[in-house]
């Protein structure tokens, strides 16, 4: 069984399991599967696909983020693109 090694491989490992999904669901599309199969389908790949935005920001936070911090950087520019993320999500 594939265990990866460090976050760059789990979201590797996590977008490839999304993309065989994603793959799933035009497939039944094409095929004309019952609409409510393919709806169930296609929230499991966004779920999949929140999940991985979570890890993403997470990692951000405490590698990139935390970097900045410790070294003084632009701390409000750091902020405003976190809060910038978030804003376009809510506007969705």
């Amino acid at each position: 069984m594939f265990r990866p090694k460090n976050d760059r491989e789990r979201l590797l490992h996590r977008l490839k399991i999304v993309l065989g999904h994603y793959k799933k669901v035009m497939k039944m599309v094409e095929d004309d599967v019952y609409c409510i199969d393919i709806l169930h389908q296609s929230q499991a790949v966004q779920q999949a696909m929140r999940s991985i935005d979570h890890t993403l920001l997470e990692h951000h936070l405490a590698s990139c983020v935390a970097d900045a911090m410790h070294e003084h950087h632009d701390q409000k520019k750091f902020m405003k693109e976190i809060m910038d993320v978030f804003k376009k999500q809510s506007a969705r």
